[in-house]
């Protein structure tokens, strides 16, 4: 019926994208984060799914989950980093053995999974269980380190999760969770809520050593500005273009810095926001003896994103500090070059009016000897014309016609002055 927006569908379906799905206790999950490679994520999972008989996801593909004989596998395609979670379905009733607990990765052929594209980032084993919290404390304390471990009841209370955030020696993190009486829908979203925390910490934490190096380059930045303020407060003209260089050469330090950690800081505080969101989800209640996640992380990343946040404000702030003695050196110039104008114009009035002057004289003499000879002239055609007739001598001729040639030339001077002038 309507005219449809080519970006209708794709828009419509994105909060679709990333469901969690149903899962069924006693479930073991491995979650890996694996930074970069985004092309070759999607071929290392395109060969997986060959090898399996499988149908291979287009270019377009961002996320697929198959199953892959008994493991569901899940991989998600995101900007920074591919994220590969398996399931494996553990026997129902049969024991759990927490010496050596079965985890979904080692269900995967080893060799692909040795050669997953890209650097491992978070690397995670979850295990979903039944039974009560007597034995959820029992796996514990043989699955966890005990001085780290940190949990809380979850769902409103009606599951529980542990876990020591911690890497063990086999390179992965372990977190327990009791399913309680949470449904599989619940029990899903719980599941992915506490992958999506384990890997946003880890990306949100990527901000922390460049802040910690932008730190050492901004702070020797900064004495350079205080420097060059203390200059340009007393410096002299001639040493202003010097300053105005290495103004010129801090601020494109500052700039180049800003541009190459930008956008790791925008990460940064946007996976905190995440994580902030995703433990809020949680519906933590304490269990006895243990801080919460929320807490635990709360103090433990505090000082990392405050570190982040400051050295962006820092960016900024030395930024425009750097904008603001710029304007004044620039200023400062700018009235100096304006002072030289002045005094330039003066000078060149001064020459004009001398000029005149010059050219005043100059125009009387000229006055004169164009007279002279004038009446010079006059005299000799006077003394020609005597002896035709003409009844004056040439002197008397020549001293009348003196005045008249005079006031002649001068008006003629005059009249072609005001023409030059007038036309100008």
């Amino acid at each position: 019926m309507f005219d449809q927006h080519p970006l209708r569908n794709q828009l419509h379906n994105e909060i679709h994208e990333r469901p969690p799905e149903p899962m069924t206790a006693p479930l073991a999950i491995s979650h890996i984060v694996m930074l970069g490679e985004r092309e070759a994520s999607r071929e290392h999972l395109a060969r997986l799914l060959r090898d399996h008989r499988l149908a291979v996801p287009d270019g377009q593909t961002n996320h697929l989950r198959a199953d892959i004989g008994p493991l569901r596998l899940r991989w998600e395609l995101h900007t920074e980093f591919s994220s590969w979670t398996v399931m494996r379905p553990l026997a129902a009733g049969e024991p759990f053995d927490a010496s050596r607990p079965p985890t979904a990765a080692e269900a995967l052929p080893q060799d692909w999974l040795a050669a997953l594209p890209g650097q491992a980032l978070s690397a995670l084993h979850l295990w979903a269980l039944d039974g009560g919290s007597a034995t959820l404390q029992d796996h514990a304390r043989q699955l966890l380190q005990e001085d780290r471990t940190v949990g809380s009841a979850v769902g409103g209370g009606e599951g529980q999760v542990l876990t020591d955030f911690a890497i063990h020696p086999d390179g992965f993190s372990r977190m327990l969770l009791l399913r309680g009486v949470l449904g599989p829908r619940r029990l899903g979203r719980i599941v992915q809520r506490l992958l999506e925390i384990e890997t946003y910490r880890m990306a949100a934490l990527l901000g922390l050593p460049q802040a910690r190096e932008a730190g050492a380059v901004l702070s020797r930045a900064e004495r350079e500005l205080a420097s060059l303020a203390e200059a340009v407060r007393s410096a002299r003209p001639e040493d202003e273009p010097q300053m105005l260089d290495r103004l010129t050469r801090l601020a494109g330090e500052v700039e180049s810095e800003y541009a190459a950690t930008h956008s790791r800081f925008s990460a940064s505080a946007a996976y905190f926001g995440l994580i902030d969101k995703r433990v809020r989800e949680l519906g933590e209640q304490r269990l006895p003896n243990l801080q919460t996640i929320e807490e635990f992380l709360d103090r433990r990343l505090s000082p990392a994103r405050a570190t982040c946040e400051w050295a962006a404000r820092r960016q900024d702030a030395l930024s425009q500090r750097i904008s603001r003695v710029s304007n004044l050196l620039r200023t400062r110039v700018e009235i100096e070059q304006q002072l030289g104008s002045q005094a330039l114009l003066a000078a060149m009035n001064r020459r004009q009016d001398l000029q005149l002057k010059l050219q005043a004289t100059v125009e009387g003499l000229s006055v004169a000897a164009i007279s002279y000879y004038i009446v010079g002239l006059v005299s000799y055609v006077a003394k020609g014309a005597q002896k035709l007739g003409w009844p004056f001598s040439g002197e008397a001729t020549s001293a009348v016609a003196v005045p008249l040639v005079v006031l002649a030339v001068w008006y003629s001077m005059r009249s072609v002055h005001r023409r030059i002038v007038g036309h100008h």
